[in-house]
């Protein structure tokens, strides 16, 4: 009897409960129920869409959206996802011949006849795809105005319900360079940090086109734009810690300089395609700058003169046919350094045992381009090595296909406590110039290798762990080289060998292509040329006798696609070339 009793109390305790008890208490609203810090920090965990749709449920949600911790809003997660895909002249006029071959009424016809009329069938599908790329641009930028607008009204509206006694925030906005929208949100930002705890403030300023698509006209336009938005809220620029910009041109030489010394609580400054009218040295003194990009930008010369705080540097792409134009001054604590470039004919040669000098560099990327290795491979004394001393990872990027690879073993030699060392080979012509004209004019070299040869015979590393090769052909040279590292590294314990990578922009043309051509298969795309990577375990057994004979190594070799890449090495592998905020 107990027992029975027992359970019919724990059945009415769960009964489901009456509608008018739901509408007085709402015990199955459990999440309302919840303590306010607990909610705050769920809605924390939303993108601001998300969290800000809550507030119609009750009187007490409306006011948990301004509570969160953290304002994260970005103008590109506003805007309408894309369902159309652009489509080269090429691959028009390709289709629309295709299409008049095949109709039945052009079967009989005169070769001239045929000729007028594919002629003319071209003409008419470039000038509609004109039309339609027209069409899509000018609702791109519509989208993009309204999404700007949301973004000012959504950050007006949630500071303004915030508690000026609350705990801090971080913001993050990231919006597009056009209209009274930047104005607006520096005000409400300014006025944010005079009110309210702002721990963190980030600006992303974009600009409608992208950086290949701006004409100088364009560029100028928006410089002209960001120096209005400068001047009209220098209380917002005063305070923030992350400001990135993109595709400027300024009138003033000095106005960069302008940037660094009225943001003085700045973490992080990223600069991508902006110059000055008249090329600069740019002085860089900062107490506070923690991790500075400079990508695609022209500078005479940028000098870091102190930079106290400094952990990281970005520095891609410069025009100067001297070594690259950066200066490092006081660094002090410069540890990741990342530099790249495409080198021509008569650019000269990078002694980085004299450009890293009284530096402590311990994560080191250097980019090629797919064009000439810039780098000079040096025979150092004990004193010149010393500043490879603290190097732990190197990765050199896109080292153009076919030429030796020995001259990498120079870092071995001068970085005894490198760790990791990565290697992307590649030729890819979506980001190379190709026609042979342009390349002679702008002296491309012809001869993108570099020789050297080690001063020691039987020189052995005993730090080395880990060595991944991408872009690994069953060639004589990538062989004779992976055999070297494993000679000298005594205590390798992975080599990772990885086919060529795949083209983001060919992907899908060669996924249309292998429906219909099973000979495309393990082509690189652009480039149609096959690769001789050892797929199969036969084949990758004939290559594993070819590099360990003799040594005694007991590393394990991994054989990987492109597809198969590791999670701890993608973010080495896929280092994005420019450096620029994806739109």
């Amino acid at each position: 009897m107990a027992r029975t009793s027992s359970r019919r109390r724990a059945a009415k305790l769960m009964a489901k409960p009456s509608g008018s008890t739901m509408v007085k208490g709402n015990p199955d609203d459990r999440i309302s129920s919840l303590p306010n810090d607990i909610l705050v920090n769920i809605l924390d965990r939303l993108d601001v869409r998300a969290a800000t749709r809550t507030s119609v449920l009750s009187r007490r949600w409306s006011q948990l959206p301004a509570m969160v911790p953290r304002l994260t809003i970005s103008a590109r997660d506003l805007l309408p996802s894309e369902t159309k895909t652009s489509i080269s002249k090429a691959e028009i006029v390709r289709r629309t011949t295709a299409a008049v071959a095949k109709d039945p009424a052009n079967v009989a016809v005169s070769d001239a006849e045929f000729v007028r009329r594919t002629s003319a069938a071209v003409a008419k599908a470039l000038a509609d795809a004109a039309a339609v790329a027209k069409a899509l641009a000018n609702a791109a930028a519509v989208a993009k105005a309204m999404a700007n607008t949301a973004v000012a009204k959504v950050i007006k509206s949630i500071l303004a319900r915030r508690d000026p006694g609350g705990w801090p925030i971080r913001l993050s906005m990231t919006f597009y360079l056009r209209g009274s929208v930047p104005i607006s949100v520096g005000h409400t930002v300014g006025n944010a940090m005079a009110t309210l705890k702002v721990e963190k403030a980030e600006f992303t300023v974009l600009t409608e086109k992208k950086g290949r698509k701006c004409s100088i006209d364009d560029v100028v336009n928006y410089g002209t734009r960001f120096v209005s938005f400068f001047n009209e809220c220098h209380n917002a620029f005063a305070g923030l810690t992350c400001l990135y910009l993109e595709n400027l041109r300024f009138r003033e030489s000095n106005f960069v300089s302008n940037i660094l010394v009225s943001c003085k609580q700045l973490n992080y400054l990223g600069f991508f395609n902006c110059d000055t009218e008249d090329w600069i040295t740019l002085q860089v003194e900062h107490a506070q700058l923690i991790e500075l990009s400079i990508v695609d930008c022209r500078f005479d010369m940028v000098k870091l003169t102190w930079v106290p705080k400094l952990t990281c540097l970005v520095f891609f792409s410069w025009l100067t046919s001297r070594e690259p134009p950066l200066a490092l001054g006081y660094v002090p604590l410069l540890e990741v350094l990342r530099l790249s470039n495409a080198a021509r004919s008569l650019d000269k040669m990078l002694k980085l045992s004299t450009f890293l000098h009284e530096t402590s560099v311990r994560d080191l990327t250097l980019g090629f381009q797919c064009e000439k290795i810039w780098v000079q491979p040096e025979c150092l004394t004990r004193r010149q090595a010393y500043v490879f001393q603290q190097l732990r990872i190197l990765n050199l990027v896109k080292i153009p296909e076919g030429y030796d690879l020995i001259w990498t073993m120079f870092f071995l030699e001068a970085a005894p406590s490198l760790e990791e060392l990565y290697m992307t080979v590649w030729d890819h012509p979506c980001e190379m110039e190709m026609n042979r004209e342009i390349r002679r004019e702008q002296l491309y070299s012809e001869n993108k290798g570099v020789e050297w040869e080690s001063p020691t015979s039987n020189f052995k590393h005993h730090c080395l762990a880990k060595f991944i090769l991408v872009g690994f052909e069953a060639k004589d040279y990538m062989v004779s080289h992976v055999r070297c590292v494993l000679k000298a590294a005594v205590n390798l314990q992975d080599v990772y060998l990885y086919d060529r990578l795949v083209c983001a922009k060919c992907q899908e043309k060669v996924k249309n292509a292998r429906r219909y051509d099973s000979l495309v298969r393990g082509m690189c795309p652009g480039v149609n040329q096959p690769i001789k990577f050892p797929y199969t375990n036969e084949d990758q057994r004939a290559v594993q006798k070819r590099m360990p004979r003799g040594i005694g190594s007991l590393a394990k070799i991994h054989f990987l696609s492109s597809n198969e890449i590791k999670a701890e090495h993608r973010p080495r592998i896929a280092v994005d070339s420019l450096g620029a905020v994806e739109d």
